[in-house]
């Protein structure tokens, strides 16, 4: 049974499809002229260029299997032209603050300086009373209690320059009055760099330090003969801590204690630095009265110091006799362990890098070890130099 058919067949049984009506000659045209035509009115010159390139490459699709071998073709014929002798040097702007620039800074300001006229005296302000109208009074208070059995004897060896020598002492004297032991008088190490071979007697007065202190430390010259035959009369044969720098008076209660109890007497080299300043209100005190009340020159220092002060004196009468000191502390020694860098160029440099290998042998040029002066600078960990 085969369906209606209103089209009459010739003779096939398959029926055909129907036949496309006929266009107007008018509308021919629109299939070439579609919404993708460049020549559209109302499209851009930009429009119309990026339309033929697409048609071309589409059309055109074989383009892409040359377009890889163009490109590497045209990259090889640039990297030829290239010389690779000449390495492009880029240029790294410093950090601000981590160069010296202070003398072209001071060049800037010098014309000001010279200008100013004012007549105030800035330096007299430094002796008025303290925050909020108090007044400067010795924050050490001395005891008069008797002092309990000594736990044994302590020796240092105070090393660095005068600095570090005198704050080894006011150290050693907290650490002994802590720990209740007898403190001999320190010794100062032999310093590579300022080779002075004085004694705490030649610098200090000696007589006066024991006695100001022997309400709150025990403070000898001389060990026992019957604890030094034990160590053949040597005192490098005296066991010896290697202490960290800025280690807390609590490891010394808990480390060095214990061993002061068994042998009854300890060696502690170097000492330099080697207490923190962070220490109970009873340590600090300590350190306080060996440093202002028990530190006194030795009589020819002392001489000389007060014939300095009086000329000071003499010399400073536009302000009631009042000066202030300065110590630049910017000698060789100083600059080469900051490791900073100034403006001596390479010989600077150079300089440093030598007195540093001569005071602290190795100490700077340990495996892992990174030196960073401009970090260092921007850290305000630089010595001031005598312009500054």
């Amino acid at each position: 049974m085969h369906a209606k058919n209103r089209i009459p067949s010739s003779g096939h049984s398959t029926p055909s499809p129907p036949a496309s009506p006929l266009r107007s000659p008018r509308y021919r045209h629109g299939r070439k002229s579609g919404r993708f035509s460049p020549f559209q009115p109302g499209r851009t010159i930009a429009h119309r260029l990026a339309w033929l390139l697409l048609s071309v490459l589409l059309r055109r699709q074989g383009i892409f299997l040359f377009a890889p071998l163009i490109y590497i073709s045209g990259m090889l014929l640039y990297m030829g032209t290239v010389s690779f002798d000449v390495v492009p040097v880029i240029k790294h702007r410093p950090a601000p603050g981590s160069v010296y620039r202070s003398p072209q800074l001071y060049e800037k300001l010098k014309i000001d300086m010279n200008a100013d006229n004012s007549s105030a005296d800035a330096i007299s302000t430094i002796w008025k009373n303290s925050y909020k109208g108090g007044e400067w009074r010795p924050c050490v208070n001395k005891s008069f209690e008797g002092l309990p059995e000594s736990n044994g004897y302590i020796y240092v060896e105070a090393n660095g320059g005068l600095n570090q020598q005198r704050t080894s002492i006011c150290n050693a004297v907290a650490v002994a009055g802590y720990l209740n032991a007898t403190l001999l008088i320190p010794n100062f190490h032999f310093h590579s760099i300022w080779r002075d071979p004085s004694k705490f007697k030649d610098i200090y007065d000696e007589d006066y330090f024991i006695s100001a202190l022997k309400n709150d430390v025990r403070v000898v010259n001389k060990i026992p003969e019957y604890i030094m035959e034990r160590f053949d009369n040597n005192l490098t044969n005296v066991y010896n801590f290697r202490i960290k720098a800025w280690s807390s008076i609590q490891y010394y209660k808990d480390v060095v204690l214990p061993k002061l109890l068994e042998e009854k007497i300890i060696r502690i080299s170097p000492f330099a630095n080697r207490l923190s300043f962070d220490a109970p209100p009873a340590v600090q005190r300590l350190r306080c009265l060996a440093n202002y009340e028990a530190l006194r020159f030795s009589s020819p220092i002392l001489s000389l110091g007060e014939t300095l002060v009086a000329r000071m004196k003499e010399l400073s009468a536009n302000s009631g006799g009042k000066y202030v000191s300065v110590h630049l502390r910017f000698e060789e020694d100083m600059v080469a362990f900051s490791c900073c860098v100034f403006d001596g160029g390479e010989q600077e440099k150079d300089d440093m890098k030598k007195a540093r290998e001569r005071g602290w042998k190795g100490k700077f040029t340990k495996p892992g070890r990174v030196i960073r002066p401009g970090a260092i600078r921007i850290n305000g960990k630089c010595p001031l130099t005598p312009l500054e």
